[in-house]
């Protein structure tokens, strides 16, 4: 299937410059990871270990329409703001959740071509003077007064045609707003771009992958990058966006930056002789005022399995030897926990966070991995742990001062590489198939929320989880650890130990990381509700049973003594309840055609018509047997604002063969259901 401790405290807040001056204060929560460490850590400790049995839902706020919810809230000034499934932004009232503005892109009246390449996501906002920053999936960044949610300007950070989107949290530093885009998998060239908080104009933009010739051409980071490139790898494809990992380094000026994957996977296709293909799967240290390469750290050199150092970024101090160490702290999918020297880019230590098999650990000298033999399908099929999706994922992990842990919403899972016809579908893949491994071992498919010394670099403690795909984590001064996991359980944990000290069901799974926040003098812990994403593609172990529409997308906010009740939420469901006419004739040949018009919905609707709740199961669709509707919907695009895209170039007869094929699956599903 396809893919898809600490040392003193002034120290830690990196020089002096964490919640305080542009970055807020403790009660607020400005920045997409809490503050420029982007450590996922509150320090309020008004709740406690002590204390959590009291913890209640304070309020919530349904969220209709909304469906994938993946932004970690901003709390500023007694505000919470924070992005929706297809980059609208709320602003809410943090004592009473009461809603105070909501401002829509209207993304598909802008550029609706960019609906079709990803499901609608987005990971958060950005705040500085007065203003919040979105990114809105047609490529637009946005500048809103915080206020009224009044407009204030929009710059275009995509180039016309190109095969890109925005998914990820813009950053805010100093006067320039920073982001990247999404798209590698399609072949798309990375970059981060800053704007002028202000007015909207570019400041600069520095590549994570080299052009052509005549681009590289006086640029000293591209002409370095490109000597690791061979063939007309410009043409074939390149990735490396930039679409999560961002952290700013206040002390030195400097923004880490964190690269994604290839495409095309198959290294000979992208990269025929050879080389190590710089900037992918790297953290790259650039300065910002001037985007200009200070240095960079890659995990993967020729990266040929969807590895991405896209997870976030964390800066602390750790005393290493006996002396504080300026750090940076990262995950990635690759299966290892990197420490690196935040000044040089120096690795002090990688060691493997799970089920590793790729490589048999990194050479410190060096700095490369010691790989194992045809991990590169040289040789044919191969599989490798972790998979593409990783032991950790986008989801962010916290980091705690006080204990010295990390945070890891972890997973474990490996993947079959096998090399195929080079028609292959995809630009990423390009004669590539990718399955997911077949093994007795018990721990595959599980997820975990892993509690990870970096010192040591060993694992402290870890919960095991009913589901694979869970949420990012938070850490507070009272000594706890919350996450949201694909379950709809919302639990809070011992930070020392691993103890679950409470939990509370939500009624949808959680993928969003939680914030905490002071409000009126209480703290708060609030949390988007919404699972979906990823999960829609259909892969079984992602899957939660949350079907389309069938539980309320809502924020929640927690406090001491809170005493709100949730509305009933309908159960988990895995059933399929297929919905068929018997009268409706369908042709083989027109099953098959339509088995392949159809990869191009496999993102939302999920891969063999096995929906992972992003958008309806076309099996149980009345809509999808009726031929004058599918036209209504797939081609003059009727339910396009609620996310569904138009496909304007398809024919009648292509909507008949897309209809025949789910007809064809619908009727498969009804024989299952009639052999149980």
């Amino acid at each position: 299937m396809r893919f898809l401790i600490a040392a003193t405290l002034a120290i830690l807040l990196l020089g002096g410059c964490g919640r305080g001056s542009q970055f807020g204060t403790e009660a607020d929560w400005p920045g997409h990871g809490g503050a420029a460490d982007e450590s996922g850590f509150s320090r309020l400790a008004e709740i406690d270990s002590a204390n959590i049995d009291r913890l209640g839902l304070a309020w919530s706020l349904d969220l209709p329409g909304e469906v994938t919810l993946e932004a970690t809230p901003l709390a500023v000034d007694g505000t919470l703001y924070f992005s929706g499934s297809y980059s609208a932004v709320y602003a809410v009232d943090a004592a009473s959740g009461k809603l105070k503005w909501r401002f829509d892109p209207e993304i598909w009246n802008h550029d609706p071509e960019r609906m079709h390449l990803i499901f609608g996501a987005n990971r958060g906002v950005a705040y500085g003077q007065g203003r919040i920053f979105v990114g809105a999936l047609d490529g637009r960044l946005i500048a809103l007064d915080a206020a009224t949610g009044e407009k204030l300007w929009s710059a275009d950070t995509l180039s016309d045609g190109s095969l890109q989107f925005l998914t990820g949290a813009p950053r805010v530093i100093g006067d320039k707003v920073i982001i990247g885009s999404g798209g590698g998998d399609l072949g798309s060239r990375g970059y981060v771009t800053a704007y002028n908080l202000m007015t909207g104009k570019r400041a600069w933009r520095f590549y994570t992958v080299p052009g052509s010739p005549e681009q590289n051409k006086g640029d000293a980071a591209m002409e370095m990058a490109a000597e690791t490139w061979t063939g007309e790898y410009w043409k074939t494809g390149t990735g490396g966006t930039v679409w999560n990992g961002m952290t700013y380094d206040p002390e030195l000026n400097r923004v880490y930056i964190g690269t994604g994957n290839s495409s095309p996977y198959n290294p000979r296709i992208r990269s025929p002789g050879g080389g190590d293909n710089l900037f992918l799967v790297s953290i790259v240290a650039l300065d910002v005022d001037t985007g200009k390469y200070v240095w960079h750290y890659q995990m993967n050199p020729r990266e040929a399995w969807d590895y991405k150092a896209t997870a976030n970024i964390i800066a602390a101090t750790l005393e290493i030897d006996g002396k504080p160490r300026n750090v940076l702290m990262q995950a990635p999918t690759n299966g290892f926990f990197y420490v690196l020297d935040r000044e040089t880019g120096k690795l002090l230590s990688a060691e493997k966070t799970g089920k590793v098999t790729w490589a048999e650990g990194i050479d410190l000298a060096t700095g490369r991995p010691i790989e194992a033999p045809n991990i590169r399908y040289e040789s044919g099929e191969t599989t490798i742990w972790p998979s593409p999706v990783g032991t950790h994922n986008w989801q962010a992990m916290s980091f705690s001062p006080d204990t010295g842990l990390a945070y890891i919403p972890a997973m474990e899972a490996g993947a079959t590489f096998q090399l195929v016809s080079p028609e292959a579908d995809g630009v990423a893949l390009g004669g590539l198939s990718i399955a997911m491994a077949k093994t007795d071992d018990p721990n595959e498919g599980t997820g975990s929320l892993q509690a990870w010394d970096p010192v040591k670099q060993s694992e402290a403690w870890k919960v095991k989880l009913p589901t694979f795909w869970n949420g990012g984590t938070l850490a507070t001064r009272g000594g706890l650890v919350f996450q949201g996991t694909g379950d709809g359980k919302f639990t809070a944990y011992d930070a020392k130990h691993g103890k679950r000290l409470w939990q509370f069901d939500a009624g949808l799974g959680i993928i969003a990381a939680p914030i905490s926040y002071s409000a009126g003098g209480k703290q708060y812990v609030a949390v988007l509700v919404g699972y979906g994403g990823s999960p829609g593609a259909g892969t079984k172990m992602m899957q939660g049973g949350w079907k389309y529409g069938a539980q309320k997308r809502r924020l929640l906010a927690f406090a001491l003594d809170g005493d709100v009740s949730l509305s009933p939420s309908l159960l988990a469901d895995f059933t399929v309840s297929p919905v068929d006419d018997p009268t409706i004739r369908i042709d083989a040949a027109d099953v098959s055609a339509g088995s392949q018009l159809y990869l191009r919905c496999v993102n939302c609707h999920g891969m063999q018509l096995q929906s992972g709740g992003v958008a309806p199961d076309l099996r149980e669709s009345t809509l999808a047997m009726d031929m004058d509707s599918l036209w209504s919907v797939l081609h003059d695009g009727s339910l396009q604002r609620r996310g569904m895209p138009r496909y304007e170039k398809l024919t009648r007869g292509e909507v008949r063969q897309l209809r025949a094929y789910v007809r064809s699956g619908a009727r498969v599903a009804l024989r299952s259901k009639g052999d149980e």
